[in-house]
């Protein structure tokens, strides 16, 4: 059973900077797409970045810049996230899937398999 366990979220004023964790665990293949999401209080779900197994990434043109995403040989995803804002509060949730598209980045609309808990970021102004 895979599971993906998401931490590094907290409280932090703008400008500051939180790095997210997520851990995968049951067997996860090494391939595949991983990505962050997030969700505000009465807003849909949206991507913030994407990776594939070979490092290409994505990014939200809301974050592109100031946060930073990485995975390693673990299957561990992390979200360096820099210069935050208020409108960087809400949810955040990583997802892993064992496939990826054959070209190009993992979209954000990508079926991803495997969903975390969520970690909660609250940024104050």
């Amino acid at each position: 059973q895979v599971q993906l366990v998401e931490s590094g979220g907290g409280s932090v004023q703008s400008g500051g900077s939180l790095r997210l964790s997520c851990a995968a665990s049951g067997g996860i293949a090494s391939s595949g797409c991983m990505g962050w999401f997030r969700q505000a209080p009465g807003k849909e779900r949206e991507g913030v970045a994407s990776v594939r197994s070979d490092g290409y990434s994505k990014y939200a043109d809301s974050v592109r810049g100031r946060f930073k995403i990485s995975r390693d040989n673990t299957n561990t995803l992390y979200l360096q996230m820099n210069s935050l804002v208020a409108e960087d509060t809400a949810m955040y949730f990583c997802a892993a899937d064992p496939d990826e598209p054959y070209g190009g980045t993992c979209p954000f609309d990508w079926e991803y398999r495997y969903w975390g808990q969520g970690t909660q970021v609250t940024v104050s102004s």
